[in-house]
């Protein structure tokens, strides 16, 4: 039998491998964890502050278990840029990881003979493969036969705060009931407080398994952190603008919406700055090579959206300023983690806006799934009788797709749903909404967002009113933050680049591209169309003043479109200077309104002052017909389609206006808020069959 000093040889052996030194050693906590996990095979969780070295910890432990002739250990990890990370720290260690994926779907049979060929020592999945039918039937069975050590990493995920994340994690407690009882299983996470531990404990004690939490102190003595609050967006792009070179190294600026993130590096970027945009809509093979930049210092900053954040590891990070707060201390805590792994120092700078609750709010509703949606769903999967898949799904219950999708995933992990070959099938178990839990969780989420507004007003220490939030017993003042030792960031605003930022906010003028494509299915909802929009009942490509997101006239529209009233001036001119920079290929003959329900005056005040200022005739509105358009304003293409057609009309003056004006060229179409197009694609349908030669789409905003 081993000795325990044998063992602990063994283990720094190992260490020294996967660090590539002969010098290092095991920090406090790492061997203790590999001894549970290793030597008495128990289940344990590790709450440990980012840089800590919690993957030390598993590939330690999972080459100890490969040497006692164990099978492979199995890594559940969320973000395949973690997942890249964690391969080149296994490949510098001599461990032989790989990966299945949704980006490497033609490297699975050869790693499935890997598997087979015992030539694997960690393969990582995430949470989703879990259910993929081809990986669940194929691979799973014998991998949790075999498995010598179970890594869920992230492990947070599992817990109702992560709900709106990956609820695929609530499926590893399904995983964890059909392993051996003697295969150790780690789950790692820096960012719990007492009840998320409670609920990854839960999880991973099922089966009546006794889980060892090991938890160590969340304070980062690197981090120096602060706060500037600055109401007007222009002050804070224009603190940027002048600060942004000053920050130490290379580092992160978050934002909460992908719209802000490409906005603000179009601004840094024409002020000289080397900064990209990073975001849920990158491109993968992009995302990769803009992770390589920064870490390289190819870049000053990677201008992001939360996309950038977990997984990503460069342990000399020199920053991260937030232009807006996420929505609680847990997630300010896993973001700002991500410097000062290996520095003395790394500044930590937060900018809050006016607009964050706003931002709060929609994406907390926008992930909670709703019992009427859910009983819908269950219905149309029974009374089919077959597999559905996700669109036609979308033609029987009015949800929009990521709403669908999110929804469909947590019935498969409640047991209500599973995924099939073709898509969705009912499994006939009883379904009860959960209105407790889900109370529970948005009531959580509430508090979770006072408690940020808190961080941001406290007057006492930054990282120990996290550590507290964190239910980290261990707080103590830091002596570096803003609170304790004074402002360590500049506060001055030049007036030169407050400016700069205004310009840049000021411009306006969205791209609203129009719809190519009609829905599947739509005749299932008595709709007669279907593939391609014909050439010449298509909108041509159209113009929006500003998304609702954006930083300027976004934040401005929002308060517009709180009330119903005629047009302000600066309003028609913001708009008059999306017109003039339009670079349409002719100019319009005429301005048509669209019939709005909700701002009447406002849109009627628009159309007729752009007329005005054009020297354009106004040539009406369409009508409404058979009481206007119908369907939830959060719902699919479907049902958005279905609820508009025909409930738009051209009336006989406006045709009579539309035949004078035969073959003079496109008319402008202006409406309020756009969100799916199919209002503004109905009504551009119905102008060209009426006898327009175009039509140009306009809208003040863009939902989104």
């Amino acid at each position: 039998m081993q000795t325990t000093t044998d063992f602990d040889t063994a283990a720094l052996s190992a260490l020294r491998a996967l660090v590539g030194r002969d010098d290092v050693a095991f920090r406090d906590g790492q061997l203790d964890a590999v001894r549970h996990l290793v030597r008495d095979r128990q289940r344990v969780l590790v709450v440990q502050r980012t840089g800590w070295g919690k993957s030390a910890v598993y590939f330690v432990a999972s080459a100890l278990r490969r040497a006692q002739g164990a099978g492979p250990t199995v890594i559940v990890s969320p973000l395949l840029a973690l997942m890249r990370d964690q391969i080149a720290a296994a490949e510098r260690a001599g461990i032989r990881a790989v990966t299945m994926n949704s980006g490497n779907a033609e490297e699975w049979g050869a790693v499935a003979r890997a598997l087979a060929d015992d030539a694997v020592d960690v393969l990582l999945v995430s949470p989703e493969r879990l259910n993929n039918p081809r990986f669940r039937d194929e691979q799973l069975p014998d991998l949790t036969r075999r498995c010598g050590l179970l890594v869920v990493d992230e492990a947070h995920c599992i817990s109702d705060w992560g709900h709106d994340f990956r609820p695929d994690y609530r499926r590893i407690k399904d995983l964890l009931l059909d392993l051996p009882d003697d295969v150790p299983v780690l789950a790692t996470t820096a960012t719990a407080n007492a009840r998320v531990v409670a609920d990854v404990v839960e999880q991973l004690g099922v089966g009546g398994h006794e889980v060892l939490t090991v938890r160590g102190g969340l304070a980062r003595a690197s981090l120096r952190l602060g706060v500037m609050p600055l109401a007007a967006p222009e002050q804070r792009l224009g603190w940027l603008l002048a600060h942004l070179a000053d920050l130490p190294g290379s580092g992160i600026v978050y934002t909460l919406t992908v719209s802000q993130a490409e906005d603000v590096a179009r601004a840094l970027a024409e002020a000289g700055h080397a900064v990209r945009a990073y975001t849920g809509r990158t491109d993968p093979a992009e995302r990769e090579l803009l992770e390589t930049a920064l870490r390289g210092n190819g870049v000053k900053a990677l201008v992001a959206t939360s996309a950038l954040g977990m997984g990503f590891d460069k342990p000399d990070l020199g920053f991260v300023v937030h232009l807006g707060a996420p929505s609680s201390p847990v997630a300010y805590y896993q973001q700002v983690g991500r410097a000062g792994r290996a520095t003395e120092s790394a500044d930590v700078l937060l900018l809050p806006g006016p607009e964050d609750k706003d931002i709060w709010t929609w994406f907390a509703s926008a992930s909670m799934p709703r019992e009427e949606q859910a009983t819908a769903v269950l219905q149309a999967l029974a009374e089919a009788g077959k597999p559905l898949s996700t669109a036609a799904l979308e033609t029987i219950v009015d949800i929009r797709r990521t709403r669908l999708e999110l929804l469909l995933k947590v019935l498969d992990v409640d047991g209500a749903v599973c995924r099939v070959s073709g898509g969705w099938s009912s499994t006939g178990q009883p379904w009860t909404y959960d209105a407790q839990r889900y109370a529970t969780v948005a009531g959580t989420r509430r508090a979770e967002q006072q408690h940020m507004l808190d961080y941001e007003s406290t007057t006492g220490c930054r990282m120990a009113f996290l550590q507290v939030a964190l239910d980290d017993e261990t707080a103590a003042p830091c002596g570096r933050c803003d609170n304790c030792a004074g402002p360590w960031f500049s506060t001055e605003l030049p007036p030169a680049a407050v400016g700069l930022a205004r310009a840049r906010l000021e411009r306006v003028g969205v791209p609203v591209e129009p719809r190519a494509m009609w829905p599947t299915g739509m005749s299932r909802l008595g709709v007669p169309v279907k593939g391609r929009i014909a050439a010449g009942e298509q909108a041509e490509e159209g113009r929006a003043l500003a998304r609702l997101s954006d930083l300027g006239w976004g934040q401005r529209l929002r308060e517009v479109l709180r009330t119903d009233v005629p047009a302000s001036p600066a309003l028609l001119q913001a708009c008059v200077a999306v017109l003039a920079g339009w670079g349409w290929a002719q100019r319009p003959v005429g301005v048509v309104a669209m019939p709005s329900r909700s701002h009447p005056a406002l849109v009627d005040s628009v159309a007729r002052g752009l007329a005005e200022i054009g020297r354009l005739p106004y040539l009406g509105a369409l009508d409404l017909a058979h009481g206007g358009p119908s369907g939830d304003a959060g719902g699919n293409s479907a049902f958005r389609l279905a609820g508009v057609w025909e409930r738009l009309d051209v009336g006989s003056d406006l045709r009579a206006a539309l035949a004078d004006r035969a073959g003079s060229g496109p008319v402008l179409l202006v409406d309020d808020l756009v969100s799916s197009r199919w209002s503004l694609t109905v009504a551009a349908r119905e102008l060209l069959l009426a006898g327009a030669d175009g039509v140009l789409p306009f809208t003040l905003a863009v939902d989104g």
